[in-house]
């Protein structure tokens, strides 16, 4: 005996219609082929626009001093090998041209800028907390860094990311901050690199009114900082070698200042900071600033965590070291500390102090063809203290007679101890030893 069930209904052929998978977009980047930092126009591409991603049209992009130091592989024995071509850049800003279907924070037409972070894992609690750069799960750098939670995608997939000499860039919102109309676009890099560098210790140790701060060194990073702590109300100490950037000090808004090659000039100052930031790019003997702060008891000017202290800021061993020895000690000992950059809500922060205070680094805008002056003029020193901003406008000249204008490779100075993991362990040692926990 045998059943059969209903009869199924003859198959209907359904035609579904869909969309063509987004597609990669192409931009126009200046690139350097290898350490030795020559650069040329080439095209390349950004991924897909995301769900929550922004596509910035990029007006311009500030050159870094640790620009020159990662593009010409000062940092690989720390950071890991650089993949070129190399697309540097953490101080873009621009115009937004497409926003994803979720996107909330911006819309087509806002001036945004994008500093030295494109993601991080933003559920530990230090991302929680606004501290995106101390991510425990590592934070993803805006270029030369590696997509670790899926927000910093490349084209192609698995490379290191692409920074800011470019025409487009895009980023999760969440990572850009929005430029206020008062602050010139051209500027608004910058602050997202050299501004954070030099606002966030100062919101950590909670100086303001009455907090005697000094800032060592007055190029790009240090002029930032003399206008940022003087906004802040601080009385401000600039101090640099020789007297021959005493008036630009003044004019920034310092209130004294110190000649770094003076014995009697460094003792008139002896025991009156309460915080200094040390931004000088190269190694030197920073241990003999430490007689310029107030002794331990005697933190009047500060309402945040620790002592009376010197934070390293400037890109080299000792800032290595710093933190390492700093980790050992521990914050509430620290007399000597080391700082990067900050989160994305102190970025927003600085952002909007520079613009309602009128705070803009000093800058000069430079087209594709003068990168290698550039970056010759950042490794000797950058003695005129200004702010090289990349006009992205000048990718779009044409590549061959950029690439004549641009001449031989930039001629860059052996680095005097550089980062290696031994020579940071050995200046922490040195640190632990010299450092002057105890004062």
């Amino acid at each position: 005996m045998s059943t059969s069930g209903p009869t199924a209904p003859d198959a209907v052929a359904v035609t579904v219609r869909t969309s063509p998978p987004p597609s990669p977009i192409d931009t126009l980047c200046l690139a350097c082929d290898g350490p030795a930092c020559a650069f040329s126009v080439l095209p390349m591409q950004r991924r897909a626009l995301g769900d929550r991603d922004v596509l910035v049209d990029v007006k311009y992009c500030g050159v870094c001093h640790s620009d020159v130091h990662t593009a010409a592989g000062h940092m690989a024995g720390i950071t890991g090998p650089v993949q070129y071509p190399m697309v540097p850049g953490h101080e873009l800003a621009g115009v937004v041209a497409a926003v994803g279907a979720g996107v909330t924070a911006f819309a087509v037409g806002d001036r945004v800028g994008v500093g030295c972070l494109v993601d991080a894992c933003l559920s530990c609690a230090r991302c929680v907390s606004g501290e995106e750069q101390k991510c425990k799960r590592g934070n993803v750098a805006t270029y030369g860094g590696k997509d670790a939670h899926g927000r910093a995608a490349q084209v192609p997939e698995g490379r290191q990311t692409l920074g800011g000499y470019a025409e487009r860039f895009v980023v999760d919102e969440r990572f850009a901050v929005r430029v206020p109309p008062a602050l010139p676009l051209e500027a608004a890099g910058p602050v997202c690199c050299a501004g954070i560098t030099m606002y966030d210790p100062m919101r950590v140790a909670g100086v303001g009114p009455g907090s005697r701060v000094g800032i060592v060194g007055l190029g790009g990073l240090g002029q930032m900082g003399v206008k940022i702590a003087a906004a802040l109300g601080c009385e401000v100490t600039a101090i640099s070698r020789g007297v021959a950037k005493r008036a630009f000090a003044l004019e920034c808004g310092a209130a004294a200042f110190v000649d770094a090659t003076s014995d009697a000039s460094l003792a008139d100052a002896a025991g009156t900071l309460d915080l200094i930031l040390n931004t000088v790019p190269v190694y030197h003997d920073y241990l003999r600033f430490q007689a310029l702060l107030r002794p331990r008891r005697e933190r009047r000017g500060l309402s945040g965590a620790g002592p009376p202290r010197q934070v390293l800021l400037g890109l080299h061993v000792g800032l290595g070291g710093a933190f390492v020895a700093g980790s050992a000690v521990g914050a509430a000992r620290s007399r000597v500390a080391a700082s990067g950059i900050g989160g994305i809500r102190a970025t927003q922060e600085v952002m909007d102090l520079c613009a309602s205070r009128g705070i803009a680094p000093d800058v000069e805008v430079v087209g594709a063809d003068e990168m290698h002056r550039v970056y010759e003029t950042l490794d000797a020193g950058n003695d005129a203290g200004k702010r090289f901003v990349l006009d992205v406008a000048s990718l779009r000249e044409d590549a061959a007679e950029t690439r004549a204008k641009l001449g031989p490779p930039p001629k860059l100075q052996r680095v005097r101890r550089g980062f290696t993991p031994w020579r940071v362990l050995g200046e922490a040692l040195r640190l632990l030893c010299f450092g002057h926990w105890w004062r």
